[in-house]
């Protein structure tokens, strides 16, 4: 057993060991499928705290040749599968972590890691025939010709170059160009399998990882369900410790990988020891990175920004991005980097992005105020008495509020178009998603924007139904809230309702231009 070399099961024995543990091990099925194939070369990129160094642990206890893991996998399904045997303790396996080298440069860290392999080896195959002026290249094909057991390379955070201490261009190059010279076109190579939070960088042929197939956050079939806890694997967590599955939806919910619901693990695994709705996962770091990174003065960064605040979801472009924290050209390039880091969640058909849940809607909000921005901060700290007064019937403040949440917002969306109008109604009611389902009603064209807002199980309130438009009569938007009977999301509700019309002058020349007015009716459905 060596440094990086043979490390043994330790690692995924503790794992294993957890109160809490989920079962990816069918993540091996698929790693069985493609190994020594053309397929062999394996990149999964993750935001922090998703699994990725449990899975890493996985595959070194699975493959290596120095240790017996078939009782450790023992009930796992990956134990039922015809494949698991076939390579069960066969290979030997380098297990590197990079964040291990980030107090180092890129020049020490590289010494470091081919002097301790070749250590390693040398020391596990003492009767190799040797050259003068060996390299570790060298050695690992020598090694192999001579053994014929091949290697499972396992290089966790393998981004870190790129990220942690966000070294130059150059020293990320080299970086490249020693991973690529290790692995690439190499005979002795069975599988190479890297985790990070980032996408491969590439700069030219010399130093590209082309031979690298890319699972992120952005397309990660068939690797979506096998990062991060899926719904009914929460659910059964949430049961088994009595927490309220709903809130939990609410807290952790949103990560959407390929269609699929992801929970952050570790959020889930804090909740379930600790009983208490939180921030977790964001805990893992500070929200520097987030709070630098919104405040960069791209054009569309900031209404971006605020719309996916408000619930909305933006379209944008991710092929522009250079997969590292540093060539940030455009509002785009920064979002992408946000859905890499976790921050944001990702929809591959339509294009478009948003804030996943309650916990990084939070860090948000703390990173806004952080930075200044007045009118947003305004809006969300009024939000509660904006729901307080809806509920009090108390007209006057809601459109003071609405008002001022509009015309402070302007220099960042357009006051008439109909999202804005829908994100002016979700911000101006920010903290409502507390004990409110939101639901957006938004026909093009037509002036207006309504919401639903549905109370959340075990919260005894009353709906409401915001409509807000332009040139007309408060209460011609009551009526239109009434002509069309309701959301189908309120069909199933029976209890009082509480519609509210808000209406506003778009004529500069009258008097009243940019007033807004309100009226509040209520009803009962039955």
């Amino acid at each position: 057993m060596g440094m990086y070399f043979n490390q043994g099961n330790d690692l995924f024995l503790e794992n294993k060991n957890s109160e809490i543990y989920i079962d990816k091990s069918m993540l091996i099925k698929y790693t069985n499928s493609i190994i020594r194939t053309n397929r062999k070369y394996i990149s999964i990129s993750r935001p922090r705290r998703f699994g990725k160094s449990m899975a890493a642990n996985m595959l070194v206890a699975y493959y290596g040749r120095d240790c017996d893991s078939k009782e450790l996998f023992a009930g796992l399904e990956i134990a039922k599968d015809e494949s698991f045997g076939q390579h069960l303790n066969k290979y030997n396996v380098i297990h590197l972590v990079m964040t291990d080298f980030s107090d180092s440069s890129v020049c020490d860290m590289i010494s470091e890691i081919e002097e301790t392999l070749m250590y390693d080896i040398q020391c596990e195959y003492p009767n190799l025939k040797l050259p003068p002026n060996l390299t570790l290249y060298k050695l690992l094909n020598i090694a192999y010709q001579q053994t014929k057991i091949p290697y499972v390379f396992i290089i966790d955070e393998w981004d870190m170059v790129m990220r942690v201490k966000k070294y130059s261009k150059e020293d990320q190059e080299s970086y490249l160009v020693f991973l690529r010279k290790l692995l690439k076109d190499k005979s002795y190579v069975a599988l190479a399998y890297m985790t990070g939070i980032l996408p491969i960088k590439k700069y030219g042929e010399q130093s590209a990882l082309n031979d690298f197939f890319e699972y992120s956050m952005e397309n990660a079939q068939p690797f979506s369900e096998l990062t991060g806890f899926t719904e009914k694997e929460t659910e059964e967590l949430c049961k088994k410790y009595g927490i309220n599955m709903e809130v939990a939806k609410k807290w952790y919910n949103g990560y959407n990988v390929d269609g699929i619901s992801i929970y952050n693990p570790r959020s889930i695994v804090e909740l379930c020891n600790r009983k208490k709705f939180a921030s977790y996962w964001t805990k893992t770091e500070t929200y520097e990175s987030l709070k630098v990174y919104i405040k960069l003065n791209f054009d569309g960064l900031r209404e971006k920004v605020e719309q996916m605040l408000s619930g909305e979801k933006v379209v944008i472009d991710t092929g522009t991005f250079q997969n590292d924290m540093i060539s940030m050209q455009s509002a785009d390039d920064v979002l992408t980097l946000l859905i890499h880091l976790g921050y944001l969640t990702y929809d591959f058909d339509t294009k478009s992005c948003w804030i996943p849940n309650q916990e990084v809607a939070d860090e948000f909000v703390r990173s806004i105020k952080a930075n200044n921005w007045t009118e947003v901060i305004n809006a969300i700290q009024q939000s509660e008495e904006c729901l307080r007064s809806t509920l009090n019937g108390d007209e006057e403040t809601v459109a003071r509020i609405v008002e001022q949440t509009h015309q402070e917002n302007t220099s960042i969306i357009k006051y008439n178009d109909e999202n804005a109008l829908s994100c002016i109604i979700t911000l101006s009611y920010y903290t409502a998603r507390n004990k409110y389902e939101i639901i957006r009603e938004l026909p093009s064209g037509k002036g207006y924007a309504d919401i639903a807002f549905i109370p959340r199980a075990n919260e005894n309130l009353s709906a409401i139904v915001v409509e807000l438009k332009k040139e007309q009569d408060e209460s011609i938007a009551i009526e239109l809230i009434k002509s069309k009977q309701y959301f189908d999301s309120l069909k199933a509700f029976g209890g009082e309702i509480i519609l509210v019309g808000i209406n506003y002058k778009t004529d500069s020349s009258h008097i009243d231009y940019k007033k807004h007015t309100c009226k509040i009716e209520r009803i009962m459905k039955h």
